[in-house]
């Protein structure tokens, strides 16, 4: 099932920064980018949150859940219980961001 352009709204939406947040449709499904830098995708219409030590942390490790967001990928973080958690969305989306290199720097 691919992903509506509704749920990936509901996403975007939850950022305050939106100047810094963009997204591209593959496959039908979407990647979302924060400061140029992939932090998530949006699968079947569930988000899927790049899987970094860091966020770990935000999430807590009681509510961490791992799961692939299509079939031969690695696991992500799963987010569903906290989906409307604006919050936990925008620190996930600046840690994950901030926590990763730009590409192209060595």
């Amino acid at each position: 099932m691919a992903t509506k352009q509704d749920f990936v709204d509901f996403i975007i939406d939850q950022i305050r920064n939106q100047d810094k947040i963009r997204y591209k449709k593959m496959f039908g499904d979407y990647a979302i980018y924060y400061d140029n830098k992939v932090v998530a995708l949006c699968c079947d219409n569930k988000l899927y949150i790049k899987p970094l030590a860091s966020n770990i942390d935000i999430i807590g490790k009681e509510n961490l859940v791992e799961a692939k967001p299509f079939e031969g990928s690695k696991n992500w973080f799963l987010i569903e219980e906290e989906i409307e958690n604006s919050e936990l969305i925008q620190e996930l989306f600046e840690s994950t961001s901030k926590n990763l290199p730009l590409k192209n720097q060595k």
